[in-house]
C-alpha cells in the first residue's frame, strides 16, 4: 500500500472559495440525488464535528442543521459543554440524548470492565483508553490508559484477546450513536451528515488538486 502523499503547498488555498466549494457539494448530495431537506449531525465539541458542523450550516442554514449531543459514561466531561457552546455558536437547533441507559442494557460496560478488571489495578467505573504508541503496528504493545474517581493515570499493556473485547465494547457506543441520528434523519427527512462525510470531501478536494497520492 502506497502510503499517502501531500504537496509542499498543501495549505496555500483560498479559505472562502474552498468552504463554499464543499458547501455546494453538501448541498448537491443532500438536496439532488438523496432529496433530504436538511442534515442532522453529532456534534462532541471536537474539531471534526465542529467543522463539518460550520459547513453544514453554511450549505443549508442553520434552521435546516439538526445537531445531537449523545453522552454517555465514557463521554469526556467537557464535551457535553463544548457540544452545545458549538451549536450556540451557529444557532444550530440541538437535543441532548443520554445513551449510557441504552448501552448499559446492550452489556457495552460488563464487556469492556470484564477484561480490564483482570488487571489489579483496575476497578468497575473507572475512566480507560486504549492507545497505540506512534509507529507500533503489533497488538502486543497496545496500552490501557486507566483513570482513578481520584485522577491518578495508570499505563496497562493489553493482551491481544483483551484489545479485541474491549474494542468490540467500545464499538457500541459508536453504533448507538448512528442508530439515535438515523432516527432523527427519519423523522425529519434529513440526511445524516458525520465527521468522515465531511473530511472524505476534503480529501477529495485534495485529490483533485494533486495534492495527495
Amino acid at each position: 500500500m502506497t502510503s499517502p502523499r501531500l504537496h509542499a503547498n498543501v495549505l496555500a488555498l483560498d479559505c472562502a472559495v474552498e468552504v463554499d466549494r464543499i458547501a455546494r457539494r453538501m448541498s448537491e448530495i443532500v438536496g439532488s440525488e438523496l432529496r433530504r431537506r436538511g442534515v442532522v449531525i453529532a456534534i462532541s465539541g471536537g474539531a471534526d464535528s465542529s467543522v463539518c458542523a460550520a459547513l453544514a450550516v453554511r450549505a443549508f442554514g442553520a434552521s435546516k442543521v439538526y445537531g445531537l449531543m449523545l453522552p454517555e459514561t465514557d463521554s469526556s466531561s467537557n464535551s457535553l459543554r463544548r457540544g452545545k457552546m458549538v451549536a450556540d455558536q451557529f444557532d444550530i437547533p440541538y437535543g441532548v440524548e443520554d445513551i449510557a441507559p441504552t448501552l448499559e442494557a446492550l452489556g457495552c460496560y460488563c464487556w469492556r470492565d470484564d477484561d480490564a478488571c483482570r488487571f489489579s489495578q483496575f476497578r468497575p467505573g473507572w475512566k480507560s483508553k486504549i492507545i497505540l504508541p506512534v509507529g507500533a503496528m503489533v497488538l502486543s504493545i497496545i496500552s490501557l490508559v486507566v483513570q482513578s474517581p481520584e485522577g491518578d493515570f495508570r499505563e496497562l499493556r493489553l493482551p491481544p484477546r483483551e484489545y479485541l473485547q474491549i474494542v468490540a465494547a467500545t464499538n457500541f457506543s459508536q453504533r448507538v450513536r448512528k442508530t439515535v441520528e438515523y432516527f432523527h434523519a427519519d423523522r425529519l427527512n434529513y440526511a445524516v451528515i458525520d465527521t468522515p462525510t465531511g473530511w472524505n470531501m476534503i480529501r477529495i478536494l485534495c485529490q483533485k488538486r494533486g495534492w495527495s497520492g
